[in-house]
C-alpha cells in the first residue's frame, strides 16, 4: 500500500507506522471498536449525523471554533430516545484546545464526549521524500497574526522525526520563523533530556527556510507537469479532480452520448511509475516521454503474437496485469497533458507568462504595466491580478507610491471596496508594499544568486531554472549554495533578505558520529515554514539526482501551496452589514 514511502533514501514508513500506532491506541479506548472496526467515515457537516448502526462516533478534527459549531449541531440533533445510545468521542489534531473545549461547554455538549484527546499528527508523509503538516493558515498566522502555534507544531514534528531517525547534527536557518523553530527545538531537547536517543542519524543537516525569505517563487506560474496540474486543477492531499469528458471510454458509433458528469479523481504520487518519471519535468518535455512510452507499451502487447510455446504464453500472461496498468496510466496522463496543453497554448496564458518573465528578469518593474491594466479593465479573476501586482512589487523591492496607489485604486474601483482588507493583508505580508529605502535590491540578488538564466534547457536540464523556464527558485538556490560552497560565499546577499541567518550544532552521543563512505551522499531535510510549491520540490529532486551533487534532499513544509491557494489564504472580504 505504501511502498512509495520507503522508496527514498529515508524510509518514511516508520513515521507513518508511528502515527497509525497512536491512532490505534485511541480506538482501543473507545469501547466496542473491536479490532478497530471502523464502519464508515464521513466528512464533517452540519445537520443530523448520517445513518449508521454503530455504538461509537468519533469526531476527528482540527481545533477550530467554526468546527465546534458543526459538532454542537450534530450532537444536539442526535435522537436521545434511540436505543442503544451512541457514545461520542473527540480527537483533536494535532493538539487539544482549551478554547474549543470551553466553547463546547458553553453550548452544553462537552459532557456528551466520553473521550477528549489529542492526536499528535504533525508531519504527514505524502511521498518518499515529502512531508507536510497541511496547515492551511500557517503563513497567515505567522506573518499577519503573530501566532506561532504552527511553528510549535513544526518543532514538535521535527522532534518526532529525530526520535525516529536520530538527532540531526547541523541546523541552518534563514528568517524569523526559522529562528523561532530552532530555539523551540533546542528548548524541547533541554526540557526532555530523555529525548537524546542512541539512533544513528539518518539526516546530516536540517535547513529551516521562512517563506517570506522568498516571496517571489510561489507567485510565478509553475511550469513542471505536476506544478501545472496544481496551478490549473489544484492537488488536494495528493488527489486531483479533473473534467470527466477527456476520460470517457470512446465506444464506436455512440457519438458523445452518456458522458460522465462526475469529475475524474486520480491519486498522484510516485507509486505510479509513469507519474514518478514525468511529474518533475518541464511540461514541454512531457510529450516526447509519453510518445516513447506509448511505443514501448504497444510493442509489449505485440509480443503476444510471437508467443508460441506454453512457457512463452505463460510469461506473457504473467506480465499482463503490469502492462495493462501501464497502458491505463499512459491513457490518463495523455488526457491530462491534452487538458493542460489546451490552456498553455492559449494567448492569455502566453501573455501572462511573458509579463511574469519580464518582471523576474528585471524588465519594467518600476512602472504601471499595460497588460495588468488591461486585465483589470476586462475584469479578469482578481487572484490573477493580485499575483501579477505582487510579483511586480517583489521584483522591484516594493513599488513607487504613485504606482502602488494607482493599482490599489483600479482594483478597488473594479472589484469592490470590500477588498481593501485583502490589500492591507498583502502589504503586511510584504507582498505588495511601497518601496521604502528608495533602492531596489532585487537586481543584486538576481545576479549574485543567478536567479535568471537566459539559456535554459527544458528537455535535458542542467540547472534548476528549468522548473520556471528561466527563473531559478531563490529558496532552492539557497539550499544548493549551502551544500556547496556554503553560505559564507553569499553573506552580503543573505543580509539583504529578510530575517536572520544562523547555524546551530547538536551534540551527538559518542559513537554516533557519522563516518561517510566514499561516494555516499549527505542527506539534508529542507523545511519550508509557510508553504512550498511543487516546482520547488521538483528543483530539489533535480539537485538530489545530480551526478556530482553530493546531497540528497527530503522536503518538509507547513503546507503544499501554489500562488492561487497562497493568495486566497490571505484574502478577506468585508461582508455587507445585515440591515
Amino acid at each position: 500500500m505504501a511502498a512509495h514511502l520507503s522508496s527514498g533514501r529515508v524510509n518514511l514508513t516508520a513515521l507513518r507506522e508511528a502515527g497509525r500506532r497512536e491512532l490505534r491506541e485511541f480506538l482501543d479506548k473507545c469501547a466496542g471498536s473491536k479490532e478497530h472496526e471502523v464502519e464508515k467515515m464521513f466528512t464533517l457537516k452540519p445537520g443530523r449525523l448520517p445513518q449508521a448502526d454503530v455504538k461509537n462516533i468519533i469526531f476527528f478534527v482540527r481545533p477550530k471554533l467554526e468546527l465546534m459549531d458543526i459538532i454542537t449541531d450534530n450532537v444536539l440533533r442526535e435522537d436521545r430516545g434511540r436505543s442503544p445510545q451512541r457514545d461520542f468521542h473527540i480527537l483533536f489534531v494535532p493538539r487539544r484546545s482549551l478554547l474549543c473545549e470551553q466553547w463546547l461547554k458553553e453550548q452544553g455538549v462537552l459532557g456528551s464526549f466520553i473521550h477528549r484527546e489529542q492526536y499528535s499528527l504533525d508531519l504527514i508523509p505524502f511521498d518518499g521524500d515529502l512531508l507536510s503538516m497541511e496547515s492551511e493558515s500557517a503563513f497567515k498566522e505567522c506573518y499577519l497574526e503573530s501566532d506561532q502555534t504552527s511553528l510549535y507544531h513544526a518543532a514538535k514534528g521535527l522532534m518526532t522525526l529525530q526520535a525516529l531517525y536520530g538527532t540531526i547534527p547541523q541546523i541552518f536557518g534563514k528568517g524569523e520563523c526559522a529562528r523561532h523553530v530552532a530555539n523551540m527545538m533546542i528548548r524541547m531537547k533541554r526540557e526532555f533530556p530523555g529525548s537524546q536517543n542512541s539512533i544513528f542519524p539518518v539526516f546530516d543537516t536540517l535547513l529551516l527556510l521562512d517563506r517570506n525569505v522568498d516571496l517571489l517563487t510561489p507567485l510565478a506560474t509553475q511550469l513542471t507537469y505536476e506544478g501545472l496540474i496544481d496551478e490549473i486543477y489544484g492537488i488536494q492531499n495528493t488527489y486531483v479532480k479533473l473534467p470527466p469528458e477527456k476520460f470517457a471510454p470512446k465506444k464506436q458509433g455512440e457519438g458523445g452520448k452518456d458522458l460522465p458528469t462526475e469529475p475524474k479523481k486520480l491519486q498522484l504520487n510516485s507509486a505510479e511509475e509513469l507519474y514518478a518519471e514525468i511529474r518533475d519535468k518541464n511540461f514541454n518535455a512531457v510529450g516526447s516521454v509519453l510518445s516513447k512510452k506509448a511505443k514501448i507499451i504497444s510493442a509489449a502487447f505485440e509480443e503476444r503474437h510471437h508467443a508460441k510455446t506454453v512457457g512463452e504464453i505463460k510469461q506473457f500472461v504473467s506480465q499482463l496485469p503490469h502492462m495493462q496498468a501501464a497502458r491505463s496510466s499512459l491513457a490518463n496522463h495523455t488526457s491530462i497533458a491534452e487538458l493542460i496543453k489546451d490552456i498553455t497554448t492559449s494567448e492569455d496564458f502566453f501573455d501572462n507568462l511573458t509579463v511574469e518573465q519580464e518582471f523576474m528578469s528585471g524588465i519594467d518593474t518600476d512602472k504601471v504595466n499595460n497588460y495588468i491594466e488591461d486585465c483589470i479593465a476586462q475584469k479578469h479573476p482578481l487572484i490573477k491580478i493580485l499575483r501579477l501586482v505582487c510579483l511586480q512589487s517583489v521584483c522591484n523591492s516594493g513599488l513607487k507610491q504613485k504606482v502602488l496607489d494607482h493599482y490599489k485604486r483600479e482594483i478597488l474601483q473594479t472589484y469592490g471596496y470590500e477588498h481593501v482588507l485583502t490589500l492591507n493583508n498583502l502589504e503586511k505580508a510584504g507582498l505588495l508594499k511601497p518601496q521604502t529605502s528608495g533602492r531596489n535590491n532585487y537586481p543584486t540578488i538576481r545576479k549574485t544568486l543567478r536567479l535568471w538564466m537566459d539559456d535554459v534547457n527544458e528537455q535535458n536540464p542542467n540547472d534548476i531554472s528549468y522548473v520556471y523556464s528561466g527563473y531559478a527558485p531563490l529558496s532552492v538556490r539557497l539550499a544548493q549554495l549551502l551544500a556547496r560552497p556554503g553560505w559564507r560565499s553569499i553573506e552580503e546577499v543573505l543580509k539583504m533578505l529578510p530575517g536572520p541567518h544562523f547555524e546551530e550544532r547538536q551534540q551527538l552521543p559518542t559513537g554516533l558520529q557519522k563516518k561517510r563512505q566514499h561516494g555516499e551522499n549527505r542527506v539534508t531535510l529542507v523545511f519550508f515554514l509557510g508553504g512550498v510549491t511543487y516546482a520547488e520540490i521538483a528543483a530539489l529532486r533535480f539537485l538530489s539526482q545530480m551526478e556530482d551533487g553530493g546531497t540528497e534532499y527530503v522536503i518538509a513544509t507547513t503546507k503544499l501551496i501554489n500562488g492561487t491557494s497562497w493568495i486566497k489564504s490571505l484574502m478577506e472580504k468585508l461582508e455587507p452589514a445585515p440591515f
